[in-house]
Order: structure tokens, then sequence, then C-alpha cells
């Protein structure tokens, strides 16, 4: 997985300074005591210098929508695969006409205009001086860097709103918003070993040495003949300047999967100057496991490799502006895997909350959702030092498939599986008694160290280490949840297949048909996943923090699913 970190260093640091003369009338609406672990504050913003703003304004039925989602992803529902049309979506999320012309008029009274940024009409962007910003929201932006990155970012530790925009305006973006520095690789990046000796990629073989799509189909029962629907599309979300190549994945298909064309390839859509250059010095190791792994699993599914550019002021490295690019699509992809996250700690909690609703929007309209839930075990991001657990977001958020990693082929957990419980999002109905379960099972083992009442990820897992991809004409192998994320969306891509050949719908929002099917999973029961100087949390009969409730059973899966 890509993991954009969160390091654990205290900060106490605060840059002190005049700051602007507060307004009468305005109420604090978010603020941190101190800098987030991991960043140090640097000096004041410079005053001239411009920055992007985004202003969430209030949905106007957020919990009706999310009771609409429940309605539609609940197997014993009469609704269940009703998804909602766009329209309907965007009349549960649309703010109120009042809401628009109370922040419309807020802004023109201080000389900005701001354009609509999402479909529903709920986010509104804007760009200001720093001194204005200041001005406009009594904050006081800094320039803080994260150490372990040295990336550095314009933030406040508190802003306000006047007390009259307080029913309209959900909050400001991306102020208290702190995101971690720099990308990690995939683990475990080696050239494949040269006294590695493949078996025939049609004949079944163990996922003991080197993970290949012909031990993945034998280990899940994943079928090799080739899906049959165009409208069951598959997308690939591409962040940070990692490029999908064309030539790497044809020779992927030529070595390990000589059945299908080695001409087979995806489609590409761009946002944010979005591109995906295709020279070998281009390659990018996330973004070719990525494709390789559903292009080269989900044998015959329309795959797109969804590349977000640089050119992003959503406050998210592109992952707000890729959500609602998909929104107000008339035509949306039944599957999306992301094998990239941020640790939880430093994010503003509205912020996550109005990211993980825009993925609800998504389920809501029948879109799994995948994410991979980190390569550190319990310290999130790689190699980190900790003293309490941190989780990742997105996978902390309900609405969501988390996936978790394993190893072998009598599979156990991989070390590097991301996993634990949210500080943000409580357990949801569809899991608190299984995390409830487990919580009680190691009884004060922990204390302190993580939310006993969180939402507990990951949902699944898939495996995770020694998976074999071409990166730059290079046979390698590579490890992390990035592998296990696009394998389990690839399978569940194939299941939609067959759905809608069946005339039926996909699958959509897929954690309470998870959750009320653990039988349909591979539980595993042995492994841990360390970190934070601890051994971290065991996996366990049933659902457990570290491999969620297990891999995925292709037959069982289907049966499931009502095939």
């Amino acid at each position: 997985m890509i993991a954009i970190r969160s390091v654990f260093l205290a900060s106490l640091l605060v840059f002190a300074s005049a700051g602007p003369t507060p307004r009468s009338g305005m109420l604090v609406r978010e603020s941190k005591s101190t800098v987030p672990e991991g960043f140090v504050v640097k000096s004041a913003a410079p005053a001239e210098q411009t920055i992007p703003l985004r202003i969430a304004l209030k949905q106007g039925d957020i919990a009706g929508l999310e009771k609409a989602l429940y309605d539609v992803s609940t197997p014993n529902s009469p609704n269940y695969g009703k998804h909602l049309s766009k329209e309907e979506v965007e009349e549960y999320v649309k703010p109120s006409q009042a809401a628009i012309d109370a922040v419309h008029a807020y802004l023109k009274a201080n000389g900005v205009e701001a354009t609509t940024m999402s479909p529903a009409g709920d986010w509104l962007g804007f760009s200001v001086p720093v001194s204005k910003a200041n001005d406009m929201f009594n904050a006081e932006f800094s320039v803080y860097q994260h150490v372990a990155s040295g990336k550095e970012q314009i933030r406040t530790l508190s802003y306000s709103i006047p007390s009259s925009l307080s029913e309209h305006l959900d909050y400001v973006h991306p102020t208290t918003n702190f995101l971690s520095g720099s990308p990690g690789l995939p683990l475990l990046v080696s050239p494949l070993p040269s006294n590695v000796t493949r078996p025939s990629p049609a004949a079944a073989q163990s996922c003991s040495s080197v993970v290949t799509p012909a031990c993945l189909q034998s280990l899940y029962g994943i079928p090799t003949t080739k899906a049959t629907q165009s409208s069951n599309q598959l997308a690939v979300a591409g962040f940070l300047n990692q490029w999908a190549q064309k030539a790497d994945l044809k020779s992927f298909l030529t070595a390990l999967r000589p059945d299908l064309s080695s001409s087979t390839t995806f489609a590409l859509d761009t946002l944010d100057g979005g591109s995906n250059p295709q020279s070998a010095s281009d390659a990018g190791i996330e973004a070719n496991l990525d494709i390789q792994y559903t292009v080269g699993i989900a044998s015959g599914v329309p795959v797109t490799f969804v590349s977000a550019g640089s050119s992003n002021s959503d406050g998210w490295d592109g992952f707000l502006d890729m959500v609602n690019y998909l929104l107000a699509l008339p035509t949306i992809p039944h599957v999306l895997t992301t094998s990239y996250a941020f640790n939880e700690p430093g994010l503003s909690a509205s912020a996550a909350n109005t990211l993980c609703n825009a993925y609800m929007q998504l389920g809501a309209r029948g879109t799994s959702i995948f994410f991979a839930s980190g390569d550190g075990g319990v310290s999130g991001g790689q190699s980190q030092s900790c003293t309490t657990f941190v989780p990742t977001f997105p996978s902390t958020c309900p609405y969501v498939t988390s996936v978790g990693g394993t190893q072998g082929t009598t599979e156990t957990a991989a070390a590097l599986s991301g996993g634990g419980f949210s500080t943000i999002f409580t357990a949801p109905s569809y899991q608190s008694a299984v995390t409830a379960a487990y919580v009680k099972s190691i009884g004060t083992t922990y204390s302190g160290k993580y939310t006993t009442t969180g939402r507990g990820f990951p949902d699944i897992a898939a495996q995770a280490e020694n998976v074999e991809i071409y990166n730059g004409g290079t046979a390698e192998l590579v490890a992390g949840t990035s592998c296990a994320t696009p394998i389990s969306a690839s399978i569940f891509s194939l299941i939609n297949d067959q759905l809608v050949a069946a005339g039926k719908s996909p699958l959509g929002f897929l954690n309470p048909l998870l959750y009320a099917n653990p039988s349909a999973l591979n539980d595993i029961t042995s492994g841990t996943n360390p970190g934070c100087s601890t051994n971290g949390f065991s996996a366990k009969a049933g659902w457990d923090p570290v491999t969620g409730l297990g891999s995925p059973n292709f037959a069982k899966l289907k049966t499931a699913a009502g095939l």
C-alpha cells in the first residue's frame, strides 16, 4: 500500500504571532490544542500567498441517505440491490437553498467568488491570500512540516465562522486537517530470484513461495473464463504520479496469464491534470501492481485506470476530487479499488466524516469500494514509531471494504497487515457484535492503546507477500495490502459479472453481505500484526483486526450473492 504516513514524533511547538483582530459574532468551528504528532510549525504563512480553500455546506439529509444505503445493501431487505440513481443520491445530499444563499452572501461580502465543486452542490471552492483567510475565519495559518517526509503544508490550529452560518456551513477545509507526507512504496521490492521456478500457469500451484494469478486461482477458486458483461466496470485509483505501463502489463500477461491475449489492456480516465506516460522510466510500482492484478485476475472485466494529477486543491491529495469525479458520471464503476491511505491521527473528524459520506454516495449507487488496510501492522504506516495504535483512513470509514493481508497456501496473517479500531468512527451495526466479542476476548491487553468501541478493520484479507509483478521491464516481488486489495476487488468484479449476466444487480456496498455470511470466507486463525513496540493483535476464529472475516472463497461468495 502507498501510505501517506503520519509519524508519532511529539511536537508541542505552536507558532506565536499577533494574529488578526478577531471579528465579532464568530464561533470556533474546529480547533486543535497542540500541533499533531509528527508535525512541527516552521513559520507564519506568508500573508500574500494564495491558498485554496473549500467549504462543505450542510448536506440536506445525510442520515436519510445512510438509511437508504443500508436498505439496498442488506441481504434480507426487500429493497436489496435496488441501488439509487445519481439524481436520487443528489437529492439526499444537496444543501438547502438557504444554506447556499447564506454562504455565498458571506463570501461575496468579503470579495470572494466561489465555484461549485461537487455534483450535488455541497462543496464550494475558492482561493484567497493567507491574510484574507486569516481575517475571514479568525485563523492563524502557518507553515507546518511533516517531520518524516519534509513535506510542508499550510494549516491552522483553529478557525471560526460567523454564528449566522453555523446551521448552514459544515466546515472549512483543509484548515485543521493535517495529512501525512511522502508516499511509501510496497514492501519487499526485489527482483524475482533466479532460482525461483514457476510451475506452468495452467497448472494448480502453491502460493507458498511466489504469488501469481495461477496460484490465486487455485487458492481462492477464481475462474479463468472471461467475463462477458461490458457494463461491469472496475476502476483502479491512481495517485501521486504512479503510472501504469502497458508494456509491463503485456509482459505480465505473457508470462503469467498466457491464456489471455497479451494485448489485453485498460482504459484511462484522468482528473486534476492526471496523465499516464508510457516510457520505462515512468513505471510506477503501485500502479503496475494494481493494474496487473485487476486485468490479470478479473479476466475479461473492463478495467479503467483513473489517474489523479497533482493539480488538486482538495486538501486530500486528490481523494475528494476522485470521488466527486466519479459521482458526476452518469454511469459509475461497479468496483473501485484504492491502494493508498492516510493515518487517522491528525485528520479532522469533520473532514474524515465528509469524505466517508462521499464514499457512502458511491455505495448507494452500487459501487463496491475497496481500500488497503496498511502495511505497518498496528502502527499504520510502514516502519513507524508510536505509543498508541494507529488506524488508517479511509479503511476506518464504515462504507468501504478494508482489505488486510495473508501469506502462504495454508493462510496465516501477514505481519504487515494493517488493522485495529478507529478513533473517529464507531463500530457500525453490521460488525458491532463481532468487534465487541474480539475486544472482550483480549481483556485488558493493550488497554489505552486503542478505542474499544471504534469501527474495526480490516473486513477481509488476501495474499500480500511475495507477489510477482513486472515493473520497468523486470519481474519483481512485492508485498503489502496493496497486493491484497486489487486481488479482492477482482474476485468481486467477477461475481458482479455473473450477477449482471443473470439479470441481477451488482453487489454494491459489500459489508452487510459479508458480515451476514462469514462462512463465505476462509477464516484465518493464526498470525499477528506487530507494531508500536508490541506484538499487535492476534488472528483468531471469527473476525479479528488482522485479517477481518478472512480470505475470499469464490464458490461460497457466489452462493451468498444468490448465484
